[in-house]
């Protein structure tokens, strides 16, 4: 492949400064981190024609699937790249090695990335007040620039809460999937809730997508949404999943935790129609998931009422007989399992109270 030809000043610039870039770490990097500098430098060039290439993002992630000094050194350089540039083109690009590094880097490098910082949260990546100056087209990317960030930083915070990399998830094979079932139907409800809530946070920030007037002809932000759309559809399936388990738990959910439940599906209801309008991905799987938002959603309201007309009906019949019973046996209590889905999930238990007699 030749040599990109330059067409203007601007790009000139940007070439005069990788060039400087590569000679200043050359000559002052340690001999150990020579190639990790060189891989970062080559994959987040200032060239704004064009993503970074594949080749520079895969040695990139072949230079981090070594040790986990290398694995962290790697992940410092990039970080420092990334905080360190007021260019919206360099900045854009090690976002997007940042974004590939979850959704297909090796573990050791995910691993990394996912304690640096140690505490994480908004704004780690300091990019909340990016701004270029230097011309209208740049300005006009600070913007998504900021998005990017964020949905980054979102990214990896949801990924924390579940426990491992969502993007990545897409590439599991059938029996991790069968044992990711597995586990979740495990799970306490406030435990499942979480992750539910932690999921919709992600789907939250991804609609708030900028302008996509500036999409046409620029391959960068292409690229970006390729992978924003990748991750909608791994988010889509980690839903389902987790919707599919309260449809199996709705009768024994507390009152506390329905109410929750219909908070979070409120809110991802909400983010339906701007969904539609940022991607038009036709799938069976995303059909299913707004469909199983209004069943769940349905039938929540349903108990809702049937409770509270339970409520109604029982208020004010308490007696002296009622309270010994209380005090000495309770009879037709549940045991209750995490998951609907077993078959003995309402066990009747007899719990006696034990007196003290004198002899």
């Amino acid at each position: 492949m030749g040599k990109r030809k330059i067409t203007n000043l601007r790009e000139l610039i940007g070439a005069i400064k990788d060039k400087a870039s590569q000679s200043k770490a050359t000559l002052l990097s340690k001999p150990t981190n020579l190639s990790l500098h060189l891989a970062v430098l080559r994959a987040t060039t200032h060239a704004p024609s064009s993503p970074p290439e594949d080749h520079h993002i895969s040695t990139l992630l072949t230079r981090g699937d070594s040790s986990r000094a290398t694995a962290s050194a790697l992940i410092i350089i990039l970080m420092n790249r990334l905080n360190q540039t007021g260019d919206s083109i360099v900045a854009l690009k090690c976002l997007i090695v940042i974004h590939e590094i979850i959704k297909r880097g090796p573990f050791i490098l995910q691993d990394q990335l996912s304690i640096f910082p140690a505490t994480g949260g908004r704004n780690y990546l300091k990019l909340s007040d990016f701004n270029d100056f230097s011309t209208t087209t740049t300005f006009m990317l600070s913007s998504w620039i900021r998005f990017y960030s964020r949905y980054v930083e979102t990214l990896l915070c949801t990924s924390r809460v579940l426990g491992y990399f969502l993007s990545s998830c897409c590439s599991c094979s059938r029996d991790q999937k069968d044992g990711q079932e597995e586990r979740i139907s495990s799970m306490l409800n406030q435990i499942l809730i979480r992750d539910l809530d932690s999921l919709v946070q992600l789907v939250e920030e991804l609609v708030k997508m900028p302008d996509t007037l500036l999409l046409e002809g620029n391959r960068l932000l292409y690229e970006v949404v390729g992978l924003l759309g990748s991750d909608y559809l791994s988010t889509v399936n980690e839903l389902l999943l987790r919707l599919s388990e309260f449809k199996e738990r709705l009768g024994c959910l507390s009152f506390g935790d329905s109410f929750e439940l219909s908070y979070i599906l409120k809110r991802l209801n909400e983010c339906r129609e701007r969904l539609s309008i940022l991607f038009s991905i036709k799938k069976p799987s995303i059909e299913l998931l707004w469909s199983s938002v209004s069943e769940l959603s349905s039938k929540i309201d349903d108990l809702k009422v049937e409770k509270a007309g339970r409520k109604l009906l029982t208020f004010g019949k308490s007696s002296e007989s009622a309270r010994f019973g209380n005090r000495v046996m309770k009879f037709g209590d549940s045991i209750q399992f995490s998951s609907g889905r077993y078959e003995m999930n309402n066990l009747p238990l007899m719990v006696v109270e034990r007196t003290n007699r004198r002899n």
